[in-house]
């Protein structure tokens, strides 16, 4: 459904990403955050998938075109990746290219694991978005903190996560701005992940998927 294009970041490079056009031309627009492991099928699928459901989806590849194929690899692409320059500029990139060249009236930001991360961070500091969806990940805190969330924001968090633990996941949930959308689910970190067998929960994914759309339309849609 997707492919592959280039948008124009604030300082003026350009960035890759995948895009998913909804059929509807004045649908709403998604930016959609790659997990650690890069903008592989798992994510341009789930990019299709929103757009399927009616979001214009822009996924930018954060990596350039690198993917990890193990955690190690995963933990190395992600170590080197600025999160700061992620964030003012490949996301804000982002964000213009959906408002302007795909005609997105109002645009969201969900991701996974690092893009859930990111996903808070882009609710803190990307101007102009209206809502955010977060999928088990948390920002350092020195960069971007819960109580600065300035958006409608829901969060997906795993009971069995050794990364965004429960206790962390209290911790950060404590200091949201009220009226925060947040659920828990008996699963894994990386439960929406169908690619990855070990961790995928269907039943929880299922939940999960059909939240974000209700929680994307109501703010997204009209």
């Amino acid at each position: 459904m997707g492919q592959m294009i280039e948008f124009t970041r604030p300082d003026g490079a350009s960035s890759p990403a995948y895009l998913a056009r909804a059929a509807a031309a004045n649908a709403p627009g998604l930016i959609l955050l790659q997990e650690w492991w890069g903008l592989n099928d798992n994510i341009r699928a789930t990019a299709d998938r929103y757009a399927a459901a009616g979001f214009t989806t822009l996924a930018p590849d954060l990596y350039r075109g690198r993917q990890a194929s193990d955690a190690d690899e995963a933990s190395h692409l992600m170590s080197g990746l600025s999160f700061a320059d992620a964030t003012h500029q490949d996301l804000a990139g982002a964000l213009a290219y959906l408002r302007g060249a795909a005609g997105c009236p109002k645009v969201g930001v969900s991701g996974f694991c690092m893009g859930g991360a990111l996903t808070v961070a882009a609710a803190v500091h990307v101007k102009g978005l209206s809502a955010a969806s977060c999928f088990y990940g948390m920002p350092p805190a020195d960069f971007a903190a819960p109580q600065d969330v300035g958006i409608p924001f829901q969060g997906h968090y795993a009971d069995i996560d050794d990364w965004c633990t429960p206790e962390a996941v209290k911790a950060f949930v404590a200091l949201l701005p009220p009226g925060a959308d947040i659920h828990h689910y008996p699963a894994a970190h990386g439960f929406f992940n169908s690619s990855r067998e070990h961790v995928y929960d269907a039943a929880c994914a299922d939940s999960a998927w059909q939240r974000t759309l209700d929680f994307l339309r109501r703010h997204l849609q009209g």
